[in-house]
């Protein structure tokens, strides 16, 4: 994702372990730009939890939400006297684990 980590990362923690629809409405009323890409990667999960058949009940749980640093698009930004400034355009990776709670036996 074309955003900065830390900034997921502090949305990331508000959602992690909560009920999947508790989730969405949390990140649906946030106001923060990582609130968007996480709304739409946990409704991901949620779909593909159900399309792939390994949900068992109707309630999801987002289990665990895991934000690392991806790689750095550097610019260049020309300053005074010759000089220049480099400009670190961030990166995430995002790994949204969702289960259902119950255990296999």
């Amino acid at each position: 994702m074309r955003i900065a980590p830390l900034k997921i990362r502090r949305v990331a923690n508000m959602v992690k372990g909560r009920e999947v629809n508790e989730a969405l409405s949390i990140l649906r009323f946030s106001p923060t730009g990582g609130a968007k890409v996480l709304f739409k990667l946990v409704t991901a999960a949620q779909a593909n939890a159900y399309q792939d058949g390994e949900s068992r009940s109707s309630e999801l749980f987002v289990r665990n939400l895991i934000v690392d640093q991806g790689p750095d698009a550097k610019r260049i930004k020309p300053r005074a006297r010759g000089s220049r400034d480099i400009i670190r355009k961030r990166t995430s990776h995002v790994t949204v684990v969702v289960d259902d709670g119950q255990e296999e036996a």
